[in-house]
Order: C-alpha cells, then sequence, then structure tokens
C-alpha cells in the first residue's frame, strides 16, 4: 500500500508531471492506495474543488485513526522539533498516520525527509 500526501495529489489533479504522479496514478489503477485523514481534510479545504472530484477523493479507502494516533502524533512531533527543525502539525499527522500502518509516502514535499530521517517514514519518492 502507498499513500500520497496534498502535494503529489495536487499536481495528480492539475495534470502536471512527475514520478510522483506517476506512481500515484499506477496506485490508483491498482487499487493500492489508501488515502491519509489530514491529506483529505486538506485536499476537501479547496473552495474550488470541483463537486466530482471531492466525491472520487472521499471514495478513496482511508488509514485508519486509532486509538494512540493523536498521542503518538504529538510525540513524534516534538522529537522532530526537538532537534531543532520545523514540524508542521499538518505535516506530522501524514507522517504518523503512514508510520502507524506501515504505508510508504509519496511526496514532493521536503520537509517529510526530516520525518523518514528520524523516524524511519519511508518516502516512496525521495524529493
Amino acid at each position: 500500500m502507498i499513500a500520497a500526501d496534498t502535494s503529489t495529489w495536487v499536481a495528480f489533479l492539475e495534470k502536471q508531471p512527475g514520478e510522483d504522479v506517476e506512481l500515484l496514478a499506477q496506485s490508483l489503477g491498482d487499487h493500492q492506495l489508501v488515502m491519509v485523514p489530514a491529506v483529505l481534510t486538506e485536499l476537501l479545504s479547496s473552495v474550488d474543488l470541483p463537486t466530482d472530484v471531492a466525491s472520487y477523493l472521499r471514495a478513496i479507502p482511508r488509514i485508519p485513526v486509532g486509538p494512540e494516533y493523536w498521542e503518538n502524533a504529538g510525540f513524534l512531533r516534538a522529537m522532530i522539533l526537538g532537534r531543532g527543525r520545523r514540524a508542521r502539525l499538518g505535516d506530522a499527522l501524514i507522517a504518523e498516520s503512514c508510520l502507524a500502518e506501515g504505508v510508504r509516502l509519496l511526496t514532493r514535499d521536503k520537509d517529510f525527509r526530516i520525518f523518514a530521517e528520524a523516524a524511519g517514514l519511508q518516502l516512496a519518492v525521495i524529493p
């Protein structure tokens, strides 16, 4: 299984080129893609998102949020901040979802590198 962060989804929806976009399309076709709840929230926050696209995104199977999710995301973010690095809340939530389920993350966002280095987040495309 694989997940995509918001930057990759936006590139995919805008038909931009890229290895991450190709892997996203392939994963969708192979039914190997799961949606990160925080990514879905970010995508659905777009005021100009067409209704049919929103419906399509909502139909993708989601990574479940377990009982320790919020605490673990907080500890993960604290670990990164403790290293003097930037850790946006949304990025920590996305990283924790993938870490908890052992799912690789497609991304264009270099901010996820620290989650890979510090916590073992598997990046499918190293930005």
